[in-house]
């Protein structure tokens, strides 16, 4: 850059960092400013006190009600918001779907209310999301947690949400009051945390109050100026944050909920379904699982044997993990029910397969009524299949509330739409980008107030920012045409060792528009220790599934061709394996026994898949390493749980 602005007799634009941090200090646009108050504990004072009924705790937010006139401006979300409630139908059906959030029935019975009101009648609804959770940046060094708060409009689409696009901020930082192991136990100490909870709650959000029974005129990026009326939506949280929003607290009721100081909120009607927590963590890992780690009686080595895939995490030491974390469970998902299958009666596998069915279905980033039949009947299968851990006494009953949740999701689809912009993911990824890299970033010494400075630097940065066929007219089949035919190439072949895919698939992890893309290799020495060799399906046949033994490309009369050398997988039977639900194939061989090769153009690779081998009843050994398992087995699943789309592709 120093050589390049030198050559044109030019200086930098910024002559330091601090010159830099002044321009983006003195950026307007989007600049929401941090506020500050103290609270400490008036009840009642004993005489031996503890320490925390004296001390004084620092809040610290950010106007709601500006955040939200930004997110209405922002011009990233033009094309990604919805100003007004809706019903979606299929056309071709005239079946109802649910995406966004504006398109479910809470949304549409707001507008109703805003409705009756003369003074509010014709307003634009923008509904606030909230979500919380507590984070730890630091166990050996302090155990520093903190406590963001954060917030969204409803009006942006799911799949502003799911990308992770700044249409999630931070609002404020909530107090995390501190005593000792013995004072913590006690009532008093608890029922203030959770009063201070509703307290700091209701204070921050208090410059929405207004804006909930009088309109205020906004200009939104598309120009027009609108009428909008605030009304608090659903609240991101985890079960624990779940039982104080909710007040269903032991010994505990608060005096003053804080959804009590706003119009039209109902906490017991707002609490937000939870795919992480309730299905992956709690439903899949904390019970199934660890159910069937019981049974058998042994840490399962299998799904260390699980072949590679892009972005799947390889657990080596197979599950016998210490801490889990949301990722750790989300990676087991995908390769679990091949790893107990014929190790554990068929009711455990059936029962698996019908929570991930039920898990993937509502992760759909759209819900249609065939959907919402397909969960209903997913979800009958899971509570019919799920009763063998009692009859083999790894559960004595199943009144657990994470399980029970699901019984409520069809009616939460209806209400808030598609789940996947609900999900408590969402508020952890953004811990990264607020919470744990700031931290990183700052001297560690009183932390916070240089955190808070730069998630607003963060916010400014970002407003700155915005304002191969041969023969292609040939009608035959290519296996028709004769090899000798085809014209011969005597020139260089360029071999590569991965190549990238780019796809559609929005109910995954993906950008704005929904497209993803992920890494194809074909290495023959990958890290200098084995061989990597990813399996993809064919975008001409998505029945066909091959794995890359290369990608390589040539020029012929001054065009270039990309092509892939595959080996070509069989299915076996006709419809997929009756107890885990997933094809099943093996590797093709021609007549005289050789592997059934071929050369394709690389555009017909559609994305990788994932094969999971056939372990059958047998235990493997413990020196059976994961990139070993295509040479090592002769029959392999297709694993539909592999992602979202993948579940999509192979059902």
């Amino acid at each position: 850059m120093a050589a390049l602005l030198a050559k044109q007799n030019d200086s930098p634009p910024f002559a330091d960092h601090k010159d830099l941090h002044k321009v983006i200090d003195a950026t307007q646009l989007g600049d929401v400013p941090w506020q500050g108050f103290l609270v400490q504990y008036l009840g009642e004072h004993p005489e031996d006190a503890p320490s925390w009924m004296d001390d004084e705790y620092d809040v610290w937010y950010r106007d709601p009600c500006l955040m939200a006139h930004n997110m209405l401006a922002n011009p990233t979300y033009t094309n990604e918001i919805d100003y007004t409630p809706f019903h979606e139908y299929d056309a071709a059906n005239n079946t109802r779907r649910w995406k966004d959030f504006m398109s479910g029935d809470w949304a549409w019975q707001q507008a109703d209310e805003i409705l009756k009101d003369p003074n509010t009648h014709g307003s634009a609804f923008i509904p606030i999301i909230l979500g919380s959770d507590k984070t730890t940046v630091s166990v050996g060094t302090g155990n520093n947690e903190y406590y963001p708060l954060y917030a969204s409009i409803g009006n942006v689409h799911n799949n502003v949400q799911c990308a992770h696009h700044d249409a999630l901020i931070v609002i404020g930082s909530l107090a995390i009051p501190k005593t000792n192991r013995k004072d913590a136990k006690e009532d008093i100490f608890r029922n203030f945390c959770h009063q201070l909870f509703h307290h700091l709650l209701s204070a921050i959000l208090a410059s929405l109050r207004p804006g909930m029974t009088e309109y205020k005129v906004l200009r939104c990026r598309d120009g027009h100026f609108r009428r909008v009326i605030y009304g608090l939506g659903p609240y991101i949280a985890d079960y624990e944050e779940q039982l104080v929003l909710s007040c269903t607290i032991k010994n505990w009721c608060p005096n003053h909920p804080f959804m009590n100081d706003f119009p039209h909120a109902d906490i017991h009607q707002l609490l937000s379904f939870d795919l992480l927590h309730q299905l992956i963590k709690g439903t899949f890992k904390d019970h199934l699982v660890d159910w069937v780690v019981k049974y058998l009686r042994i840490t399962h080595v299998r799904v260390a044997a699980a072949p590679s895939f892009p972005g799947l995490q390889q657990f080596h030491e197979g599950c016998d993990f210490r801490q889990w974390t949301g990722n750790d469970s989300k990676a087991l998902m995908k390769v679990f029910i091949p790893a107990i299958e014929g190790h554990v009666p068929q009711d455990i596998v059936h029962a698996f397969c019908a929570l991930l069915e039920f898990c993937f279905l509502v992760w759909h980033n759209i819900i249609t009524e065939d959907t919402i039949n397909q969960i209903e009947d997913a979800l009958a299968c899971f509570h019919r299949y799920h009763q063998i851990f009692e009859t083999l006494g790894m559960v004595s009953h199943f009144s657990l509330p994470r399980q029970h949740s699901m019984v409520h999701y069809v009616d939460m689809i209806q209400l808030f739409t598609a789940p996947n912009g609900l999900c408590s993911s969402i508020t952890e990824s953004k811990h990264i980008k607020s919470v744990k890299d700031p931290w990183r970033w700052s001297s560690k010494n009183n932390a916070l107030g240089q955190m808070l400075l730069c998630n607003q630097h963060l916010d400014n940065v970002a407003k700155l920012a915005e304002e191969v066929d041969l023969f292609p007219d040939d009608p035959r089949n290519p296996e028709d045409v004769p090899a000798a035919t085809c014209p011969r190439h005597t020139g260089k072949l360029y071999v590569f060792i991965s190549a990238t895919a780019t796809f559609y698939a929005p109910s995954d992890p993906s950008s704005v528009g929904g497209m993803q893309c992920e890494q194809i290799h074909a290495c023959p020495l990958w890290q200098n220790v084995y061989p990597c060799n990813d399996c993809v399906f064919i975008s001409t046949d998505m029945d066909l599934e091959g794995m890359v033994k290369c990608f390589f490309s040539f020029k012929y009369l001054g065009k270039k061709y990309p092509c892939v050398l595959i080996q070509w997988f069989d299915k076996i039977g006709d419809c997929p394996d009756k107890d885990t639900g997933m094809w099943m194939v093996w590797p093709g061989v021609l007549e005289d026994g050789s592997p059934n090769l071929s050369v394709i153009h690389i555009d017909t690779v559609y994305r990788a898949a994932h094969l999971m081998p056939v372990y059958g009843p047998n235990f493997i050994p413990h020196t059976l390493k994961f990139y070993h398992s295509y040479d090592a087995f002769r029959s392999f699943y297709v694993n539909r749980y592999a992602d979202h789309h993948a579940f999509e592709i192979a059902s």
